[in-house]
């Protein structure tokens, strides 16, 4: 097996999913660059134009023996809103469509099953491409590291998944390598209610919980094991 594999991921602006991926065991290299249009050499300006059929996108480079790709597919996943078109946080455009660029045919099968997986868990279509890389251009030096060097700038990916990207290779490997939690484990990590919501089938009280008011575009997942629950975008007031 190689030690080194590159996928290309698109999600919107790429200094926040750049420093995603830049926290996660594993992955060995990041550059950020435009995907898949149909000029040479494009400029942010150009790009920004809408003229150019480029996607804001990260070249990542990883071990496959350390990381699966299954195990980064989702975590990109967690950085998204997956059926958002041309739009992910504020950022609006054909430059911020998502998506998963290779350039080896024989992931093909494994990212398609992934988005499947996906699109099943949310019971909506996701709008994620699923693409052979056709070009790729290096951005300009200025956005590369952006927010190592800009540690306060401009971050659609909520700050609580850099923490969590840092931990995810470390704590759950692959749904081959999954341990459920013994009682004592999760009486240990979870609070009084979320314990009695997630082991016990209770109801937590109205608008007393961590998210009630928060609205940003994103995944739900379970507190126990990461599976995805529901959107964002699916939360009313009742």
């Amino acid at each position: 097996m190689n030690d080194t594999a590159t996928l290309y991921f698109a999600g919107g602006c790429f200094w926040g999913t750049e420093h995603f991926f830049k926290q996660i065991n594993g992955v060995l290299d990041t550059r950020v660059g435009y995907a898949n249009g149909h000029v040479e050499n494009p400029t942010y300006e150009q790009v920004c134009g809408h003229q150019t059929g480029f996607a804001e996108t990260v070249e990542v480079k990883y071990d496959p023996q350390r990381l699966p790709l299954t195990l980064l597919v989702q975590l990109f996943f967690r950085t998204i809103d997956p059926t958002s078109v041309n739009r992910q946080g504020g950022d609006v455009g054909p430059q911020y469509r998502t998506g998963i660029y290779y350039t080896d045919p024989a992931l093909r099968p494994l990212l398609v099953a992934e988005k499947a997986k996906l699109a099943a868990a949310i019971g909506r279509p996701v709008a994620v491409e699923v693409e052979p890389l056709h070009n790729f251009y290096a951005a300009e030096d200025y956005h590369q590291d952006y927010l190592d060097v800009h540690p306060g700038g401009y971050c659609h990916v909520p700050s609580a998944l850099f923490e969590e990207a840092r931990r995810a290779n470390a704590d759950a490997h692959s749904k081959n390598t999954y341990r459920k939690p013994t009682d004592e484990e999760l009486r240990r990590r979870l609070t009084d209610v979320q314990y009695a919501v997630t082991q016990k089938a209770a109801t937590e009280a109205p608008h007393q919980n961590a998210y009630d008011k928060e609205f940003r575009p994103g995944i739900y997942v379970d507190i126990t094991t990461g599976e995805p629950l529901f959107l964002s975008t699916d939360k009313f007031e009742s």
